[in-house]
Parts: C-alpha cells; sequence; structure tokens
C-alpha cells in the first residue's frame, strides 16, 4: 500500500493511483454524463461554485463553459494538474477553510458515503462553512440498489466496460466495493469503503450538519440539492 493511500482503498492500473485508489488516467479517459445538466439546472446563472473532489476536471469544464465560476478542490496534485481554466485547490476536502463563501457547493462522486463516518461529517461541514447565504449544497448520493445489484456492468459511450464485481460487508455498516474499468488497451481496478445510507439516514446526516434537503433533483434520487436548516 502506497504510504499515502486512505485505509481500505486501493487501485491498480497504468499511472498515478490517488490516496483513495482512483487512478488519473482513468479519469482522463471517462467522459462526464449528466453532471453538468443537473448543476446547471439546479443554481443560478453565473454562480459561482466550490467544487469538492474535482478529479481532472470532467464536471469543471462544462461547468466553466456554461459560464459559472468554478474554485475546483482535489486532494491530488496528479489529478488537478489536467484541470484548464479553473481556480485549484489542493488540499483534503475535511481539512479545508478558503475563508470565503459561495452560491452553490458541489460536492459529488458519492464522497457523502465515506465509509467513516466522521470523514462524512466533515465533507458536510467543510460544504456548510463555504456556503454563502442563500446558497445551495449539490450532493450526489449512491442509487438504492447500488449495493445488492452486484455483478453488474455497463459499457461506457467512451468503449469501457466498467463492472461493479462485489459489494462485501466489512463491519459497522460499511462495504468495500470492487469495481473494474476495461478498455481494449488497458484495465484499471478500485477498491474502496462506502457506507450505504437509506433516504432517511441520509437525512439525517445532512441535519447533524445543518442541512435539509431542498429537493430530490432526479427521479432516482441520486442528486440532491440541500440547504441551511435554519
Amino acid at each position: 500500500m502506497a504510504p499515502n493511500m486512505r485505509a481500505g482503498h486501493r487501485g491498480t492500473g497504468p499511472g498515478a493511483i490517488t490516496p483513495d485508489g482512483c487512478a488519473v488516467e482513468l479519469y482522463a479517459r471517462l467522459p462526464v454524463r449528466e453532471e453538468p445538466d443537473v448543476v446547471a439546472a439546479a443554481v443560478p446563472q453565473g454562480a459561482r461554485i466550490l467544487e469538492l473532489g474535482c478529479g481532472v476536471g470532467r464536471v469543471t469544464r462544462p461547468l466553466l463553459e456554461r459560464g459559472f465560476a468554478v474554485t475546483a478542490v482535489d486532494e491530488s496534485p496528479e489529478m488537478l494538474a489536467r484541470v484548464r481554466g479553473a481556480r485549484t485547490i489542493c488540499a483534503p476536502i475535511e481539512e479545508l477553510d478558503l475563508g470565503e463563501t459561495f452560491d452553490a457547493v458541489l460536492l459529488a462522486s458519492f464522497l457523502v458515503h465515506a465509509g467513516d463516518a466522521e470523514v462524512r461529517r466533515a465533507l458536510l461541514r467543510t460544504c456548510v462553512r463555504h456556503l454563502a447565504p442563500g446558497g445551495r449544497v449539490l450532493i450526489q448520493r449512491e442509487g438504492a440498489d447500488w449495493h445488492t445489484n452486484v455483478p453488474r456492468e455497463r459499457v461506457d459511450p467512451s468503449g469501457c466496460t466498467v463492472r461493479i464485481v462485489s459489494a462485501e460487508p466489512v463491519g459497522d455498516g460499511v462495504n468495500s466495493v470492487h469495481a473494474e474499468y476495461a478498455f481494449p488497451d488497458a484495465t484499471w481496478t478500485h477498491t474502496f469503503l462506502t457506507r450505504p445510507l437509506t433516504k432517511e439516514q441520509f437525512e439525517e446526516a445532512l441535519a447533524e450538519a445543518g442541512l435539509r434537503v431542498d429537493e430530490y433533483l432526479t427521479e432516482d434520487g441520486v442528486w440532491v440539492r440541500a440547504v441551511r436548516a435554519e
């Protein structure tokens, strides 16, 4: 295990691997999906957005193209080196304190399901700490059958075969998930810890951080807009 690798996380394949096991070269290949459309419909035009866990900037780029001002945060310098056009900050999300606020804070990539509940609490506190009055937090949740519909696979528009191979309980309500990403010329794997949250558990976690659900933005409940509870 690399010295900076988060416990329970690992990754294999060509190129740099981040502390949570993500492969930089893999994410540079994968296309953006519906995320920019969801974000653009849920925040005011031209909003200042704090994007937490931006990776290589797959979502950052289309948001910039739509006129949003994006500050992109990631703990991996190798990921941030791929981001273009945005202000970038290299730091763990849990420790971030920029001393400024934003119209919207984006917590995508299922980060709210961190296996360590203390990490989840710290992530949500970071969201609240950087939220301007009247601001919104946009959160991406796991789907209802994400841990039970396994194994499963799909072919990405990039030609990548994405496989969720297993989701095995490791105690305290946490699962170890193993995923594979196969291109014709390269294969990556990613193993990580994630905590399934029912709708009620998710809303309780928000309330603990001083947030409440404003709206479930997609029919499957994966995308959520939250606001301050007061």
